[in-house]
């Protein structure tokens, strides 16, 4: 009996992988030869060849053509583990699109066209070969993607009890510490995965072209909800039942309205001399009125400022419209009303004065203010004359300490952002600094400045968080300030001595003509940091190897060298993070009861190029005069400077970060001890894919993120801000996610916890309204969750 197995007819050619697998070849020879010349990884350009060999031997219907794929797959398991060590997320684009060419060869149809006549005692084929290893590949991606990404949970310290307002919400983040701590602990580990939907409510509000969606933090007060729209209607509704109470438009004039333009919250002040309106509402608005608001009607208080209205361009010269408004709550402190502004980026020199002004909660007179260009003078400038244009500003939350009669803002820079030659020394001194002033008088007590001559917009962002620390067994009043660049700094609110290390490194500091960089710059090495490592090539990422070997290419083509790379005019600079953060206006919130603090941070690079004004104008730089204050996809003026800049996201031609995951992070550290006790990746995919689709996979990778958390005695984080919509409830002590609920829509808002007065129920609120930039879905809710009461 003959030993031969009858032959297998052969099958028609398998010309769709030969095409797949000629035109990766081909994708991978010209960029892998690109990213050579760059000084890049040689794998992809040796892998093309590879491949174009491999094509060759499919074609003629050769055996070796499987073997070859199973030695370049094994290869690049290799070299990815090698490049990436086993993170699921980091091996995808390495391996997944090369897994399923594998597995292709393993279809019978294949195996017909390359054996057509197999023997009985023949090794195992190529076939086979390739696909198991390319199964095995797919198979160390789905493992190492779902292994636990945070760190171990360190030993929590004992809470101590903090006397706090219990059951309200009557400041921007809860107290004037702004630590965004609730004591309530009716919603708790136990029981958090009872939390339904109790009601939403609707603003009706829609966007307007590029606006952000409401960024707001309610207040619970007077037995009463208040928020801001982002057109900064404020609304009063029942906080049992969202119905609304009362709602009083400002009709804002929203001419030069850029994408920027919201409102993250309104002030309430109880006024026991006050004729009327004891109970007010403070409130401002995009075209530059602060407003005082009966809490109980919403109706003007006719005896605040005139007619219930002050006008907060006075003294401030020439206001183009959309140049400058309160985007921030404002803080009350010592009876006076304390507020900054937000100023248009990147337009021109001279724009509004970044100035701090106080005015009194009752009347809405004038008290103080602080001009920096004007040291010593507190009082309102003549008719004739006006505070320094184009100083420092502070558009993020404020805090207070009534005790030390302190009133704490965070500084951003003197427009325009990304040239600094035309800077005075006292601009230079303030920007992007934290500032302490005197409540009473607006004199400077003390400043610490986070960031040297910034100009890659690192403004620092976020309200100061006031809490007591442990120090050398001492307790210390101290300050916690968040930083875009990733850092925290840990600073005795007296005097602002840093009470963990702060050192001064060397970065690079050449600089276009016209300007200079300082030499070194601050960074907080007594806390963790929040900016992630250094990037690398390898930590290029994509959906496929192609955009990823795009992003390796367009790293090696920019200039990079760490976290200060200079902003130049003969090349494209690269900064990590980017000018979202790190840290953002969300802050950070602290349980003062454990000294633990709560980060919910980002990372995504930008891109910036300064331009000639020839080059510029090339570019219509102008945009036929319309508002360009923020687009990334035209030339930024900085009119008055010799140059304007281009600025971009860190991002590939499908839209997704170049970086590879996580984007957002959730992290917990001991301000006692400095260290870090758990860190986890923040939020899922559910929302997410390229080119702005979505693909519905609910694959947890750590997203883009804008907004805040809030921390209960309850041991819970709560928190939205991801491009996903949802809201989620963390274990304090862990990092577990206990709790998280579908929302309408993105939740770039910071949430808040109270008491219903009627029920005694505790609430979760946040608002679901979306982000433009961040591309969350829109939306205009304000959504509630509770335990029901039957399941209590």
């Amino acid at each position: 009996m003959s030993s031969e197995v009858a032959a297998t007819p052969r099958t028609r050619r398998p010309a769709l992988l030969e095409l797949v697998i000629l035109s990766t070849a081909l994708a991978y020879v010209v960029g892998g030869l690109r990213l050579l010349t760059l000084g890049g990884s040689s794998y992809y350009f040796v892998g093309g060849v590879v491949l174009s060999a491999v094509a060759v031997l499919l074609r003629r219907g050769s055996e070796n053509s499987a073997r070859l794929y199973a030695a370049f797959m094994a290869a690049t398991v290799a070299w990815a583990l090698g490049e990436s060590g086993a993170r699921g997320w980091a091996l995808v684009p390495r391996l997944l699109f090369p897994a399923v060419l594998g597995l292709w060869f393993g279809a019978p149809w294949v195996a017909r066209w390359l054996r057509p006549a197999p023997h009985p005692r023949r090794m195992l084929s190529g076939t086979w070969l390739s696909a198991l290893i390319s199964l095995g590949a797919v198979l160390l991606i789905s493992i190492t993607a779902i292994l636990p990404a945070g760190k171990p949970s360190g030993a929590l310290p004992n809470a101590m009890s903090h006397d706090l307002v219990s059951g309200e919400w009557p400041q921007y983040g809860n107290t004037l510490a702004g630590t965004r701590f609730s004591p309530l602990t009716q919603v708790n580990r136990g029981n958090v995965k009872k939390l339904r939907l109790a009601w939403t409510y609707r603003t009706g509000v829609v966007q307007r072209g590029e606006t952000s969606g409401m960024e707001a933090t309610p207040l619970l007060v007077n037995d009463t909800l208040y928020f801001c729209t982002q057109t900064n209607i404020v609304i009063a509704l029942d906080p049992e039942t969202g119905a609304e109470r009362w709602r009083y438009d400002p009709r804002i004039d929203a001419t030069g309205a850029s994408l920027v333009a919201t409102c993250r919250g309104v002030a309430y002040a109880t006024l026991a001399d006050a004729a009327e309106c004891p109970k007010r509402i403070i409130a401002s608005t995009f075209d530059a009125r602060l407003l005082a608001l009966d809490a109980d009607t919403g109706r003007l208080c006719a005896s605040f400022g005139k007619n219930g209205t002050v006008d907060l361009k006075a003294g401030m010269g020439l206001v183009d419209p959309g140049f400058y408004y309160v985007s921030s709550a404002p803080i009350i402190v010592n009876g006076r009303i304390i507020l900054g502004g937000w100023i248009a980026d990147n337009v021109r020199v001279g724009e509004p004065s970044g100035v701090i002004r106080a005015f009194d909660a009752l009347s809405g007179e004038f008290v103080w203010a602080w001009d920096l260009g004007n040291p010593g003078k507190h009082g309102q400038p003549a008719p004739d004359q006006w505070y320094t244009r184009g100083t420092p500003n502070s558009w993020a939350p404020m805090s207070g300490d009534e005790n030390l009669g302190l009133v704490y803002a965070p500084m951003g820079n003197a427009t325009p952002d990304h040239w600094a030659g035309h800077r005075s020394k006292l601009s230079d001194q303030f920007s992007s600094s934290v500032v302490a002033l005197d409540s009473r008088t607006g004199e400077l007590r003390w400043s610490f400045q986070t960031v040297h001559h910034d100009t890659w917009d690192y403004d620092v962002p976020a309200q100061p968080t006031l809490i007591d620390v442990r120090v050398n067994g001492k307790s210390i009043p101290a300050l916690v300030q968040p930083t875009k660049q990733g850092d925290v700094y840990l600073l005795d609110r007296r005097d602002g001595t840093p009470l963990a290390n702060v050192e001064e490194r060397a970065v690079p500091h050449d600089a276009p003509p016209g300007d200079w960089h300082s030499a070194t710059q601050p960074f907080s090495t007594g806390l963790p940091a929040f900016a992630g490592p250094r990037l690398e090539e390898r930590d290029m990422w994509g959906l496929t190897p192609f955009d990823q070997l795009w992003c390796r290419i367009h790293f090696r083509s920019l200039r990079y060298d760490g976290m200060y790379t200079p902003v130049m005019v003969d090349t494209t600079s690269l900064f990590y993070p980017g000018i979202g953060g790190g840290m953002n206006w969300g802050g950070v919130s602290v349980d003062p009861e454990r000294g633990i603090m709560l980060v919910n941070s980002l990372r995504i690079g930008t891109t910036a190029r300064l331009l000639t004004r020839a080059e510029a104008n090339a570019m219509q730089s102008e945009n036929s005069g319309k508002a360009v204050f923020h687009s990334l996809s035209a030339p930024l003026p900085q009119a008055g400077t010799p140059y304007a800049v281009l600025m971009g996201t860190f991002v590939s031609p499908l839209g997704v970060p170049c970086n590879q995951p996580p984007y957002g992070l959730m992290s917990a550290v001991d301000l006692n001890t400095r260290k870090l006790l758990w860190e986890v990746p923040l939020g899922e995919t559910t929302d997410s894919g390229p080119l702005g689709l979505r693909f519905g996979i609910p694959i947890t990778m750590g997203v883009p993120n804008f907004g805040g958390s809030v921390t209960t005695r309850g041991g819970l984080v709560f928190i939205g801000a991801t491009h996903e919509r949802a809201i989620r409830a963390f274990d304090i002590r862990t990092g577990e996610v206990l709790w998280k609920s579908r929302l309408p829509a993105g939740a770039q808002a910071t949430p808040m916890t109270y008491l219903s007065p009627k029920s005694g129920r505790q609430f979760i609120v946040t608002i679901a309204s979306g982000h433009r930039t961040l591309q969350a879905p829109l939306g205009d809710y304000v959504e509630a969750f509770a335990i029901p009461t039957d399941s209590r």
